[in-house]
């Protein structure tokens, strides 16, 4: 955003502050929605509500369609009374709208769906799971039947245009609504009128049932490279379609919730929300960190006279145990990536763990016989130098091999491999390089063990 740009948007907090709601009204229909949204998003619970009684429908509609779900647009709509709800509602693209109502009591929403005049589509897709293809979908598509001609294609097209306010492909038909293929619009155009339609259209690349989930929807709309995948029943009907906006929202949406998984914390942390609800996210997983640290603790402990006798492996444990949390991250991130991004083909899963086994193999030699070189240039006995040297080579292996095979067995088991976090990866190479650490220095450096 510009400097001209938050001026703007600081100018019309000002107004509405101040109940000048004849400019904030004048300024307000020149923003694009999406600034509109955040100008609402930072105001007071109760100066919301008034502007959003004092702006015409169709303005507040979109600005509502553009708040993000933790600022809880649907909370406006529910402080309206049902009827200025519905006109609201009513100036919705179904999809936007089913994403508010959804989101409401059902007493409430039905409060304010009968008041909805043209309430039908929205009813429909309330029935979906929200995070189904079904749920993302919008009914509002442009489809023409299979028999006609170019020219009347064109016509019917010009017509249904007239309701559907973008649209990106032209599906065809037949008789029964199945969908039977993909209109070009260039082609449409070009054709002799009396050609038909079942000779213009191309199969359709893609096409999604509504129970899909919108993580694999956004992947086929990614490989496919088209602008919308057309959901169909189990009869193969045309039921809507789920265009690219509401994918950008979706991959946005579970990129947060992964990364926020990955880090440690609960995916359904509310980036903008309170510090309240940040400790009741966050605190949990800390208790589950806590608890596998305790476990390296336990090791730490058990090798306690080792220590007291060999003073310098309290030196060396932070290095064995920060690489290894490294390395394990780095091969616990790649393999989330990879079964993310659908790159991991059935029954490679032991292949895939082989390959970062070999790589923490090779790399813990390197790394290993680096810090073995700096053990033995500060004047330590040559045979510490191997312990550790030993011991960082078996702490990578170890961290490779447990950071690409927890996400995959999770994945096996149904689990979110994103939960994976590193600090449990982290904790399980700290035990690994501790124990082997520990375990070598008091079998070959201490006398009589």
């Amino acid at each position: 955003m510009n400097e001209q740009q938050e001026h703007v948007l600081d100018e019309l907090r000002q107004l509405a502050a101040s109940g000048e709601v004849a400019r904030f009204l004048a300024v307000a229909r020149e923003l694009q929605p999406a600034d509109l949204s955040d100008v609402l998003a930072g105001l007071e619970p109760d100066l919301q509500l008034r502007v959003v009684q004092t702006l015409p429908p169709e303005v507040v509609s979109e600005a509502l369609a553009e708040m993000e779900e933790e600022e809880h647009p649907e909370e406006l709509l529910a402080a309206l009374h049902p009827e200025d709800a519905a006109d609201i509602v009513e100036e919705l693209e179904d999809d936007d709208a089913v994403d508010l109502i959804a989101e409401l009591p059902v007493e409430q929403a039905a409060r304010i769906l009968t008041h909805v005049a043209d309430r039908a589509d929205i009813e429909r897709l309330l029935v979906y799971d929200e995070e189904t293809a079904g749920g993302r979908m919008t009914a509002h598509v442009v489809a023409v039947p299979d028999r006609v001609s170019a020219g009347q294609a064109i016509d019917e097209v010009r017509r249904q245009a007239e309701h559907v306010e973008e649209f990106y492909q032209i599906f065809v038909v037949d008789d029964e609504h199945r969908l039977v293929g993909i209109l070009p619009l260039q082609r449409m155009v070009v054709a002799k009128p009396a050609t038909l339609v079942r000779d213009l259209m191309e199969p359709p690349p893609v096409s999604a049932a509504p129970e899909l989930d919108q993580e694999e929807v956004a992947r086929l709309m990614s490989r496919y490279n088209v602008p919308a995948v057309p959901v169909v029943g189990p009869d193969g009907k045309l039921l809507g379609r789920v265009t690219f906006d509401d994918v950008i929202d979706v991959v946005e949406a579970e990129q947060t919730e992964d990364l926020l998984k990955f880090g440690g914390g609960a995916g359904d942390e509310q980036l903008a929300g309170t510090w309240q609800h940040a400790v009741r996210s966050r605190l949990p997983w800390l208790y589950l960190n806590l608890f596998t640290a305790l476990f390296a603790g336990a090791v730490v402990l058990a090798f306690e006279d080792t220590i007291s006798q060999i003073v310098a492996l309290a030196a060396v444990m932070p290095i064995v145990a920060g690489l290894g949390g490294s390395a394990g991250t780095q091969a616990l991130a790649v393999t989330v990536r990879r079964i993310a991004l659908g790159l991991i083909p059935a029954r490679s899963g032991v292949t895939l763990v082989g390959k970062e086994m070999l790589v923490g193999l090779i790399n813990g030699l390197a790394i290993g016989a680096a810090v073995g070189l700096v053990t033995v240039a500060t004047g330590r006995p040559w045979e510490l130098a191997l312990v550790v040297m030993a011991a960082m080579w078996g702490s990578l292996i170890v961290a490779a091999t447990v950071g690409a095979a927890v996400p995959l067995m999770l994945q096996r088991l149904g689990v979110d491999p994103a939960v994976a976090s590193s600090g449990f990866v982290t904790a399980v190479t700290d035990i690994a390089g501790f124990f082997i650490l520990l375990g070598l220095a008091a079998t070959l450096l201490l006398p009589g063990t």
